[in-house]
Order: structure tokens, then sequence, then C-alpha cells
């Protein structure tokens, strides 16, 4: 035992190391698994600069139907982010059996809300579109996404006006398996943040904002995770709020609270080097696995 607390203390040292020469997210890329999936880069949803994905495929052969697979949206108050650098997390889940896809969209200034979900949007329609010629099932195409991207991929799921309105080719929430947010905000109103209240035009608010207005008894299965003692999202009002609509609806929703990790951690669990901070890799996996095709 104490052999293994020694262990573990190193490793946790050699970590913060790597994380004081760099960036946190750089550190978790730098110290990603190979040989555990290939990446395909840069494959275009639409006709813009930010308007791409990353794919990143199992090594490991494909079950009946095809490899489930995961749209993932990354945070940053729809000002910051990019999909390089969450190649942690399109490792991760690739490494167990799901084909992944990170997907980049446009950030204010460039654009304020509601444009950056009709670009998440283009983003899912085109994986629900390509799932099966990427080796994935269709049936089993999960929307997910931390913090600002959690929204993002909420309102994927419960709002049918976005993949309604894609260009490319309608699509229907009811197409997708399951929805996966980790310490999402889905009942914000009024903002108190200076960086993000330009995005919805403080304090004008865009009516329908709010996920936790749009659902419904055709939600599909949730999965919403959250760090216990989140400073910057509040989960009783977010994370539990939605799970209670949900629930009342008689929606299928697993709900996970997490000691130890931080907003920014708990996304950051699912790299290798941080995966003993909490199990969210292994629940996330786990839902996924037993929640059955759409």
């Amino acid at each position: 035992m104490a052999a293994m607390k020694f262990v573990w203390a190193l490793l946790a040292t050699l970590v913060v190391a790597l994380v004081v020469a760099c960036s946190p997210i750089t550190a978790l890329n730098v110290l990603t698994p190979g040989g555990t999936h290939t990446r395909t880069a840069d494959v275009a949803y639409g006709d813009g600069p930010r308007q791409k994905l990353d794919i990143y495929r199992p090594v490991q052969p494909a079950p009946a139907g095809g490899w489930p697979v995961a749209v993932f949206f990354y945070g940053g108050s729809w000002n910051s982010g990019a999909r390089g650098d969450y190649a942690f997390v399109g490792e991760a889940l690739a490494a167990r059996g799901i084909l992944t896809l990170v997907a980049d969209y446009r950030l204010y200034p460039e654009v304020r809300y509601p444009d950056f979900l009709r670009d998440s949007a283009a983003a899912l329609a085109w994986g629900l579109a390509h799932a099966s010629s990427l080796g994935g099932n269709p049936r089993r195409v999960f929307v997910m996404g931390h913090s600002a991207g959690a929204y993002n991929a909420a309102m994927l799921a419960l709002d049918a006006r976005w993949l309604h309105g894609n260009p490319a080719g309608a699509h229907e929430p009811t197409e997708l398996a399951g929805f996966i947010g980790l310490a999402g905000p889905y009942d914000f109103l009024p903002m108190t943040n200076e960086d993000t209240q330009p995005v919805f035009f403080h304090p004008n608010y865009p009516a329908g904002s709010q996920p936790v207005s749009h659902v419904s008894r055709t939600a599909p299965p949730t999965f919403l995770g959250a760090a216990r003692d989140d400073r910057l999202v509040d989960p009783q009002r977010n994370t539990l709020g939605l799970a209670n609509r949900l629930q009342a609806l008689h929606v299928p929703v697993t709900v996970k609270t997490y000691d130890g990790v931080s907003h920014a951690t708990l996304i950051g669990a699912f790299g290798a080097p941080l995966r003993w901070l909490a199990p969210v890799l292994d629940d996330v996996v786990a839902f996924i696995e037993r929640t059955p095709p759409r």
C-alpha cells in the first residue's frame, strides 16, 4: 500500500511539473497514449475556417452495426477553444471503442447566439450523415459536450430548431441515441459573467435560449455529470435542475456528481494522467454501452 501511494505521488509530481512547463491542456495531450486510435484531422463540415472537425477512430474491429459515435463540443465560454486542444478526449473515447468527432464552431466576437448553435448542428448533422461510412452505427450517435459545449449539445438534443434548420439536410433530435452533458450551463439567466454576457446580448436575452425551456418527453436518454464543488457553473441549478425536469417527464437520466474535481478538471479527468481524479470516463463509456440504439 505504501509503495502504491509513493507511485501515485510520484506520478502527480511529474504531471504537475509538466503542467508548470506548459499549459494544462498541452500537458494532457503530450501525455496522451498513441496507438489506441487513428486520427483524421481538418475535415470540413461547412465552408468556414472554423467549421471543421477531427475524427478519432478506434483501432479495434467495429462491432456488428458499427461503433457507437460521440460528437463532442468543448467549452470556453463561447469565446475560446480549439478542437486540437481536446485530442485527449478523442483518444480516451476511441480507445474505449467509440468513434469520436471533436468539432470546432465559431466563437464570439465573430458570432453571437445562435450562430454557434448553427455550426454545432451542422457538425452533428455531418456526423449523423457520415456515421456509417466511417464505421459507426448511425443509430448509436451521441451528442456530447463540456461547459459551453455541453450547452450546445443540450440545445441540439432538446430543441429541434437547430437540426431542422441545417442547410445540408434536416435531421431530428430523435435520431440521437443520447445526450451527454458535463458541467453544462442549462439555466443561467440572468448572466453575471462579463465574458459571456455579450454572447447572449445581455440584458436583452433572446427568447428560447435556455435548454431547460425545451425539455420534452421525446428527449434522448441523458447523462449529466458535474463537479460537486463547481465554482463556475452551479451544479444544483443547472445539472440537477435539468435532470429533475427530464425525470419528471420519464426521460431516462443518469446523474453523477464528483468530488475531487473542479469545473475544468472534470473534463481533464478524461486524460490518461488525471483519470485517477474521478471515474468520469468510465461512467460516460458505461452510459454509452448500455444505451440502446435510437
